[in-house]
């Protein structure tokens, strides 16, 4: 646990209230992080705050401004900022219980976990925990936090309770304009019943310690191998990163799913998230690179 919470206050469900802390439930990944180096001093590239026409300013001379429209901007000062930010309340209110599947995905944004905030307030931390998780219900509420007000929600998560900072609705671009171009046609069944045959055989439960960051562990191999190697370049074969031959991305659907549905059948190995290449059946010949399209309809 963090040796500091982020947040202590209370959750208050009617005349109840619980003091409870808060906690971030998640961290920076590993990504690699670059910095700009001058190559012929080895230095660190920095940057300054320049004004066109005048050059490097200082800081304190540096203002906030709101364009309003192109070129004009409204100044503020941060005291004048401040002022407006909201008084960090100790209390969160719950005012609303909404079904465990209520809240479309794309709202969520950022979890933290909550756990009580002493033994006295551990009994009716669980009760209410316990409720949620009997009525399959959500806790809604407005909570502020660092000058800034969300829109959370809590739900039951093992032996404490989870809160989510949710985006509010002019943050969420509606789908029905990027969709609107899709097609109402009904899938072929044939199409359609093999892909259940594929989802059903590769159906499993979450575990995101089988996934890893191919990016970002091949960056870390390359950068131990410029260590290695003191500087000097490393050679990759060129070819690594070629691109396939023309036509090899023209597949035929049908034939995709078949081939996933024998691979799944193969035995273990079929769910390696390492991306390695699984042989082909000995009985098979290998598919075309391409088929005629009455080729294709007959598939």
């Amino acid at each position: 646990m963090a040796a500091r919470p982020i947040w202590r206050g209370q959750i208050r469900l009617a005349l109840v209230s619980i003091p409870v802390e808060l906690y971030s439930a998640t961290r920076s990944g590993a990504a690699i992080q670059f910095h700009q180096v001058h190559e012929p001093t080895g230095k660190r590239i920095k940057y300054e705050k320049v004004v066109p026409g005048v050059g490097p300013v200082d800081t304190d001379e540096i203002v906030k401004g709101y364009e309003v429209s192109k070129g004009h901007y409204v100044l503020l000062e941060p005291e004048e900022i401040e002022a407006v930010k909201l008084e960090s309340r100790k209390t969160l209110d719950l005012v609303q219980f909404v079904d465990v599947d209520g809240i479309d995905a794309m709202y969520f944004d950022r979890p933290y976990f909550i756990v009580p905030a002493d033994d006295l307030a551990e009994e009716a931390f669980i009760v209410l925990r316990d409720a949620l998780r009997a009525a399959k219900k959500v806790g809604v509420g407005q909570l502020a936090m660092r000058g800034q007000e969300y829109v959370v929600a809590i739900k039951p998560c093992g032996r404490g309770m989870l809160l989510e900072t949710l985006r509010y609705s002019d943050e969420v671009n509606k789908a029905q304009s990027y969709f609107r171009e899709i097609g109402d046609e009904k899938p072929d069944a044939d199409l359609l019943d093999m892909a259940s045959m594929l989802i059903e055989r590769k159906a499993g439960k979450f575990d995101p310690s089988e996934f890893h960051n191919r990016y970002v562990d091949a960056l870390h191999e390359l950068i131990k191998e410029k260590q290695r190697a003191k500087g000097e370049k490393v050679i990759q074969d060129p070819d690594a990163d070629a691109p396939p031959p023309k036509g090899s991305n023209v597949v035929d659907l049908m034939a995709a799913l078949k081939r996933s549905l024998g691979n799944a059948d193969e035995g273990a190995g079929a769910n390696d998230n390492a991306g390695a290449k699984k042989k082909p059946a000995a009985a098979k010949k290998p598919t075309p690179a391409k088929k005629t399209a009455s080729a294709r309809k007959r598939a």
